[in-house]
């Protein structure tokens, strides 16, 4: 059997980042990704945005980390070259009757410290953007876009110049206590440590299935959100992000820009049983009615079907919205296991923050 200082399981932007600050406190880490590659799954099925956090309730952990996160993220992209750019986003009303939700937004965005937040009548808005249609909006001057390959690329580098070490192919089959070590079985192969941290995004509730000494009334119910993407050909009239107000479930179906200029509209969101990523064509009614709700002139034939994600949500259709989980020890009593459940946006912006409180919640190696 092999032991190692701590086990990160899940090889996504969080369980990177979780790894790389293991690895920069002095843990001998060991990344363990149930597919092929790092970064496959919901972490490169996202719209790559650099949220300001703007829309997460008063001393909720997603309002803190996406705060938080976002400066880091942003220092860090910074000093290492990675692409990004700080583009700002709208937010728009699309009538009067959509003003108490951009007031809400308004709000949260301040009691969360985002404090360049600047609300907008029509003429304002348009003379950011000329091409929009909106009632008001709001100018969120700190939201991004990031290439979310090279920032992941980067978080593995820094984890593997500190020893960490990443196994791909590698799907964890059961989790024993055994002593003051947490044993995890892969394949043929048992390794064990002190520290095991699951971040494993869509598998994290199954993985926690796993762990015999877990009690299962500890893992959260798992929701799977499907949201797809249609992609814009030909150029488009904005240099920022534009964002209706959010859903109960979602932040809209949005206009986003990659870092080449690609254009997208969506995510739209769909419950559904089981992992799915066909993107169905006959969703272009749909996705072309909420691109016009942004841009009037949308035209239908550049509008195509592009990719699809799935979150790991633990709330579902008519619940309220669900926080980040992040249990530990003084939940479960069990020492060195920390759980992530539902993380889910803003995980992306939040990750560094989560990577840095998750090495918080572990000893130190002595």
């Amino acid at each position: 059997m092999e032991e190692v200082g701590a086990i990160v399981v899940g090889a996504g932007v969080v369980g990177l980042a979780v790894a790389r600050a293991l690895a920069l406190d002095g843990h001998d880490v060991m990344i363990l990704e149930r597919e092929q590659q790092f970064g496959t799954v919901t972490s490169s099925r996202n719209s790559g945005v650099i949220h300001a956090g703007l829309y997460y309730p008063d001393g909720s952990l997603k309002a803190q980390f996406c705060v938080e996160g976002r400066h880091l993220l942003y220092d860090f992209c910074e000093k290492r070259g990675i692409a990004h750019r700080r583009c700002g986003k709208l937010i728009i009303a699309g009538s009067e009757e959509e003003f108490p939700a951009l007031d809400a937004v308004m709000a949260h965005g301040a009691a969360a410290g985002v404090g360049d937040l600047v609300r907008l009548d029509p003429d304002g808005a348009r003379a950011l953007e000329p091409a929009l249609s909106c009632a008001g909006a709001i100018h969120s001057p700190s939201s991004g876009i990031v290439d979310q390959h090279e920032f992941m690329l980067a978080l593995l580098g820094e984890a593997e110049a500190h020893g960490a070490m990443l196994v791909c192919d590698a799907a964890v089959e059961r989790v024993r206590r055994k002593g003051s070590l947490w044993e995890v079985k892969v394949g043929e192969t048992h390794l064990a440590a002190p520290i095991l941290i699951n971040a494993a995004g869509l598998g994290a509730q199954a993985l926690a299935g796993t762990i015999e000494a877990l009690d299962p009334e500890l893992v959260p119910r798992l929701y799977y959100a499907k949201g797809c993407y249609f992609s814009y050909s030909g150029r488009v009239p904005f240099t920022r992000l534009i964002y209706p107000v959010p859903g109960p479930a979602s932040l809209g179906t949005h206009f986003t820009l990659d870092l080449g200029g690609q254009a997208r509209f969506g995510p739209d969101i769909h419950w559904i049983d089981e992992i799915d990523y066909r993107v169905d064509p006959a969703l272009k009614p749909e996705l072309l009615a909420a691109a016009r709700r942004i841009w009037p002139d949308a035209e239908e034939d550049r509008l195509q079907p592009a990719y699809a994600g799935v979150r790991p949500k633990l709330a579902g259709p008519g619940m309220p919205t669900a926080d980040f989980v992040l249990q530990g020890q003084e939940t479960h009593r069990l020492a060195g296991l920390v759980n992530l459940f539902g993380i889910e946006s803003p995980g992306l912006t939040s990750s560094m923050a989560i990577g840095n409180h998750v090495a918080s919640m572990v000893e130190k190696p002595s």
